[in-house]
């Protein structure tokens, strides 16, 4: 439909933006101050905000109107973009943290949105596009933020980045206004039985993921033949990804616990198969495998939740799973290198994939017996009921 063409135009283009900047910043930041630890800290600067506002963020977009609120956010990530022109460290480090304030906004309420622009039943295509979108993006972004950054310079990825909030402020503009419905439906601060299943066990896998992801390169470079081959794989990920975000579309009527312990016991055998490949053709055919299942382990659980809860609350439902998914990356990037160091990489790695299992285990049992399809209505009122 032609408003969801609009919404999905911009969050492309903007996403696109943003992952320009994976590379470059870090790059000028370290060309800038030749330190390793300055050039890190730019992660850093951008996690902050989801961790500290992400929550609030949601609250503040299930009041406004969502599509107000991604313009404004829009707006403001080009002004805070436009803003690391200044060129120096501290410039650079507020701007990454205005713009990921401006994501901590932008995400929810497009989340939030979604629904309300292709209903239930469009739920499922809808998401498969975005996750198709997102895996494109992660692919090609970094890699060509790097080019431009050392073929045009940092002046040039900054002015595309700021262009990409501008188009995408402009085409979201073009998309109708769509009030928020309220329905009565117990207290607002109450979180629904199946959300309270599902974070633990997003946490646990994102945690997991980002400590895999963190052992990924020093695996690579020790044993499979260097960076080259590390971004061989990296590529094969993004394959799966994009295989997933298809594979997601075919699963509506299966049970959700069983989607979802499938594809988490599926990706912890990945990942077992590829911290133990001895060449690269085993490493990237385990590589497709993880991104293939860790999407819809990812989509998945997004899609039910969109469908279930109700959409005066779903901006700071999505806000919460942000919030997880940030503080889950963080401490699975830190534990994992941890663990390696002090024990060894090929115990961390199994570690993270034993987690991974366990997870799956977990979820079999604690997660609701609905179809990934239930449409809301009268069926949402059943799905609480069984899940109280």
């Amino acid at each position: 439909m032609r408003d969801f063409r609009f919404l999905w135009t911009g969050r492309a283009v903007s996403l696109l933006g943003s992952w320009l900047l994976v590379v470059a910043v870090p790059a000028h930041m370290y060309a800038v101050t030749g330190s390793v630890f300055a050039a890190g800290a730019t992660l850093a600067a951008e996690c902050l905000p989801v961790l500290m506002l992400g929550p609030l963020a949601g609250v503040l977009v299930d009041r406004w109107d969502r599509r107000r609120a991604m313009i404004a956010a829009d707006l403001f990530r080009a002004t805070a973009v436009a803003a690391m022109l200044i060129g120096t460290p501290a410039a650079i480090y507020l701007a990454l943290v205005a713009e990921s304030v401006g994501a901590v906004v932008f995400r929810p309420a497009a989340q939030a949105h979604v629904p309300a622009v292709v209903g239930p039943d469009g739920l499922a295509a809808a998401n498969s596009w975005n996750a198709t979108t997102d895996g494109v993006v992660r692919l090609a972004g970094p890699t060509l933020g790097g080019v431009l950054f050392a073929w045009a310079g940092f002046e040039a990825v900054i002015a595309l980045d700021v262009a990409s909030y501008l188009i995408s402020a402009t085409a979201i503009a073009f998309t109708a206004s769509r009030p928020i419905a309220r329905t009565p439906d117990g207290p607002a601060t109450k979180t629904p039985p199946l959300v309270r299943r599902l974070l633990p066990l997003t946490g646990v896998f994102l945690a997991a993921n980002a400590a895999l992801s963190a052992l990924l390169v020093p695996f690579g470079m020790n044993n499979l033949g260097g960076s080259a081959q590390v971004g061989t794989v990296l590529s094969a990920l993004g394959i799966g990804f994009l295989g997933g975000a298809v594979l997601v579309r075919w699963l509506d009527r299966i049970q959700l616990r069983t989607v979802l312990a499938t594809a988490q016991l599926a990706t912890a055998g990945g990942f077992v198969l590829l911290f133990n490949a001895k060449d690269l053709t085993s490493a990237m055919v385990a590589a497709v495998v993880i991104g293939m299942f860790g999407s819809v382990t990812v989509v998945a659980p997004q899609t039910a939740v969109q469908r279930r809860v109700e959409n005066h609350r779903l901006g700071r439902i999505s806000a919460i799973f942000l919030t997880v998914e940030a503080a889950a990356t963080l401490i699975g990037a830190i534990a994992g290198p941890w663990l390696a160091e002090s024990v060894s990489l090929h115990v961390a790695a199994m570690t993270a994939a034993a987690i991974t299992a366990t997870s799956a285990v977990v979820g079999a049992v604690t997660v609701p017996r609905v179809m990934l399809a239930a449409k809301r209505s009268n069926e949402q009122a059943d799905d609480h009921a069984r899940t109280r």
